[in-house]
């Protein structure tokens, strides 16, 4: 961890053991007044069952090594919100135990959002499926937000339409595996992944080959060119959304190109 990290951890930690009174910790104090309003380290250490030495070095932003479970034991004693949990084990890279990579069902009003739309758009979990598409967007995925396999990676390696309709398959087909391990990294322990990406290696020899490239990507906007059945080679630019209270859905929105790409991005 950087020293410029270890710092603002610890200062982080000592800010939220101060404001924190014993009574809201569990502890019993005597009734004469305290020189420390909130926590004192000791005590700290003590509900989390740590050296008061370690603990100290912690706030002091020390080189020191910590693990997950311990830095867990601390977020629980200082009370710290989930918010303030995902902060501090970003401060200090590490996974939180107890956060839950499940995906939580998506409200009402985060599903309705394709609707509203004119160009095409649909929304997406965690896992690539789609949870809901506008009219435009099943015209132009006819062959895939028609079917019962809504899973984008399951269409782009699974579905023989696919290598006609995204018209650079190839190219497109590896960006968007590497942009999905990027994006998914959370969510890799889980069963629903692990499900996925096991049923895909079995079933395709190119995921299974890209897939052992451990290539990662960021999620990439641009030009997308498509092959359609009715309407010939259409021409779109790419914009996706995440949502700032669901950070693991995504909403994609295609709009009519206006120039001729000299090749599919």
């Amino acid at each position: 961890m950087p020293t410029s990290s270890r710092k603002t951890l610890g200062l982080f930690l000592r800010s939220h053991r101060e404001r924190l009174a014993p009574s809201e910790a569990g502890l019993l104090t005597p009734l004469r007044r305290r020189r420390t309003p909130g926590l004192r380290r000791e005590e700290t250490a003590q509900l989390c069952g740590i050296s008061t030495t370690w603990y100290t070095w912690l706030e002091q932003g020390r080189d020191v090594s910590c693990s997950s479970a311990t830095l867990s034991r601390i977020a629980t004693a200082l009370k710290l919100s989930m918010t303030e949990r995902r902060y501090l084990f970003t401060l200090a890279e590490l996974r939180d135990p107890q956060q839950d990579h499940t995906a939580p069902t998506a409200p009402a009003t985060l599903l309705s959002l394709p609707e509203q739309i004119y160009s095409p758009a649909y929304l997406l979990d965690p896992l690539w499926n789609v949870l809901s598409a506008n009219s435009a967007a099943k015209f132009l995925f006819n062959a895939w937000l028609n079917s019962s396999e809504t899973n984008q990676l399951r269409y782009v390696f699974l579905n023989p339409h696919a290598r006609i309709f995204l018209t650079d398959w190839l190219t497109r087909a590896q960006r968007l595996l590497a942009e999905f391990r990027a994006d998914t990294v959370s969510s890799a322990r889980t069963e629903p992944f692990q499900t996925l990406v096991s049923t895909l290696q079995r079933e395709s020899p190119e995921f299974n080959r890209f897939w052992e490239d451990q290539s990662v990507l960021p999620r990439e906007g641009g030009q997308r060119s498509f092959q359609h059945p009715t309407q010939g080679l259409l021409h779109y630019d790419q914009t996706t959304f995440i949502p700032t209270a669901h950070a693991g859905y995504k909403l994609v929105i295609l709009s009519r190109s206006t120039t001729t790409p000299d090749s599919t991005l």
